[in-house]
């Protein structure tokens, strides 16, 4: 007889695509626009107070800058057409880098409202060229590698701390007006923030699920009503605030053109392109979706039309939002239709200031506290994109540290920004602009420009070889050079060098892998055959000259008779259960306790698994004899490493 049962759907539905239910998503997007409020209202607030703006004009700013960072956000999260968003969680806000420039725009065309026509139509032009260049920044992907990507990002998460830090330093009801001195904070403020970070990191550790996800939206709310029990959260500004405020085009007028404000707005939109890219990197990351050119086109073309459109609705330039990303990181929530939901709500902030004037009055020490976690999730990003990357190729260690070290420089010290010229303000004005144009420029004058330095790889008749010479040997030459890392088999050796030319010195190391992982089963049990047993090694049994080099004294005066005896008979267990020798890479060994535990759990584990930890053991002596060559070849960067090695 037939099941009757209806076969049940197996189709796996994207977590980037999945839709909460209703009160999840009315939660968690509500917390994305808490994660994102301080950030979205202190440009305009920076920007009113350099223009000289009135009040009503500031306030204006802030209702027409939320308006349009929801309509943006939709943009980009839910998308426009084929081609316009990115389709992932990614919040769009003003970027930071246009502070300086839009108040030199405003200033340089007469302050004050008078100048936010010719500051309007810089925006709007740079816009229309960001849109029309979307796809062809996209191919420049290659200039995007791990050590850019994430040092991008780590610059990005260590140099945002500063913004939390003010945010707990300076706080009051009178900082946050226009024009204001901000008020030193006080040790019941740094209370507030350590209090928000501790409520976060025990909801994490305690709950997993839902409540995990709301951990900062449980922060920030735990912080605000302690404020409030203790006086510290004015709620006055809602009552002043007007019931509907609604934005119209060109609030301020007709915009007007100029070319140096235009070129300084396209000097900022190319800056922040960059700055997006990371962004859209770090949710690939996030959320577990591979980042292709079109992804990054869709973005930008999302960045240029929302910055167009901020143009003509009295706002500003539009780019990811770093600090969100660290909220999609804390919450592991990756639907893109969270964001979304955050989009509607910015919009219903943007036209009613009373409900905008309740998430405002948050106490600033309580958001720093949220959004110390946040930036900080934003870096660890980047340490996990350049987790990946072969520092041990000094052109990447010397990128990384330097634009760390410059972003870092500029953000703890922003005064530097005033010793150099105008037109250089814009590079040392923010961390993550100075700290990401140098990790570029540098990855372009290490691997791209000219003549690529290559490192050397090993010795033949005393001379060293570097990867281009590597890469003109013939085979039965290249098989000479590396024969070495195997015992007893040169077949590895053959296969790798079918896969050059090698782009780098990881590209090397992985076709010696590859050569062995994808073997058949008797060519892994011979090279296996090949190697010394471990107990001959450490006993004084028959051992090929390199196996010896590379075990010397290991591990010999761990070895008592007691422990001798019982080495002996796991050798004896282990060849009898596998008739194979057992092969240990001496160099993970710490102790003689240790081999011993490891070989009797060995010793107990199945055929299929044992073979496969068998084959990494020989790999894992086959890239240790590797690192002997390339440091006989490089003797004095050796010797810096060895000795930083023994700093650790």
């Amino acid at each position: 007889m037939a099941n009757s049962q209806p076969k049940m759907s197996t189709t796996r539905i994207d977590p980037v695509n999945a839709v909460p239910s209703f009160p999840k998503l009315t939660i968690l997007g509500f917390q994305h626009v808490l994660a994102f409020y301080a950030g979205a209202v202190v440009v305009p607030l920076v920007i009113a107070t350099g223009l000289g703006l009135d009040s009503a004009t500031t306030v204006h700013l802030i209702n027409a800058d939320l308006f349009t960072c929801g309509i943006a956000s939709i943009i980009q999260s839910a998308g426009l057409g084929p081609k316009i968003g990115v389709r992932l969680p990614l919040l769009q806000g003003v970027t930071f880098t246009a502070v300086s420039p839009l108040i030199a725009v405003g200033l340089a065309a007469g302050g004050g409202v008078e100048g936010l026509a010719t500051m309007y139509g810089s925006i709007i032009v740079a816009g229309i060229a960001t849109f029309l260049a979307a796809p062809f920044f996209a191919k420049l992907l290659r200039f995007f590698p791990p050590v850019v990507t994430g040092t991008l990002l780590t610059v990005m998460g260590t140099t945002l701390i500063s913004v939390a830090a003010n945010d707990i330093v300076y706080w009051g009801t009178e900082a946050a007006k226009v024009g204001a001195d901000p008020i030193p904070g006080t040790l019941r403020g740094l209370a507030y923030a350590l209090g928000t970070l501790a409520v976060i990191v025990v909801i994490q550790r305690i709950f997993s699920g839902f409540m995990a996800t709301i951990a900062v939206l449980l922060g920030l709310l735990g912080g605000t009503v302690v404020a409030w029990i203790l006086g510290d959260a004015n709620f006055s500004a809602v009552s002043q605030a007007a019931p509907i405020g609604v934005t119209t085009p060109f609030f301020f007028g007709i915009p007007k053109f100029s070319v140096a404000a235009i070129i300084s707005m396209l000097i900022v939109m190319a800056i922040t392109a960059v700055e997006t890219t990371g962004d859209v990197f770090a949710t690939g990351e996030v959320v577990g979706k591979r980042i292709t050119p079109a992804h990054i086109a869709n973005a930008l073309r999302a960045d240029g039309l929302s910055t167009a459109l901020g143009g003509v609705l009295n706002s500003f330039p539009y780019t990811c939002f770093a600090q969100n990303v660290g909220l999609v990181r804390l919450t592991r929530v990756k639907s893109r239709w969270v964001v979304t939901a955050a989009g509607v709500f910015m919009i219903i902030l943007g036209v009613l200031p009373k409900a905008g004037a309740v998430v405002a009055s948050i106490p600033k020490p309580v958001i720093g506290g949220a959004s110390l976690a946040m930036f900080a999730a934003v870096a660890v990003v980047g340490i996990q994109t350049l987790s990946t990357v072969d520092m041990r190729d000094n052109r990447n260690s010397v990128i990384v540290a330097t634009s760390l070290g410059l972003g870092l420089l500029v953000t703890l010290k922003p005064e530097l920004a005033s010793y150099v010229p105008s037109w250089m303000q814009i590079l040392f004005g923010s961390g993550v602009t100075i700290g990401s144009i140098c990790a570029i420029i540098l990855n372009l004058l290490f691997f791209h420009i000219g003549r690529k330095p290559s490192p050397a790889v090993s010795m033949v008749d005393g001379r060293p070889l570097d990867l281009d010479a590597i890469n003109r040997l013939d085979q039965a030459q290249f098989t000479r050079v590396f024969a070495p890392m195997f015992s007893g088999v040169t077949w590895p050796v053959e296969r790798a060098w079918t896969h050059a030319p090698f782009d780098s010195v990881a590209d090397l190391r992985h076709a010696f892998q590859d050569a062995v992982g994808q073997a058949d089963r008797e060519e892994q049990e011979a090279l296996i055959s090949g190697y010394t047993d471990i107990v001959d090694l450490i006993l004084g049994g028959e051992a090929d000259e390199q196996a010896l080099l590379d075990t010397g004294s290991t591990l010999l005066g761990d070895f008592n008779s007691e422990k001798q005896e019982e080495l002996r008979a796991l050798g004896q267990a282990y060849h009898e259960r596998f008739n194979r020798p057992l092969i240990v890479c001496v160099s993970r060994v710490d102790s003689a306790d240790q081999l011993l535990a490891d070989g009797w759990r060995r010793v107990e584990g199945s055929d299929l698994r044992e073979i496969r930890v068998t084959l990494n053991e020989v790999m894992q002596i086959a890239e240790n004899r590797f690192e002997a060559m390339v440091a006989d070849a490089n003797p004095i960067h050796s010797a810096w490493a060895h000795s930083f090695d023994q700093l650790d």
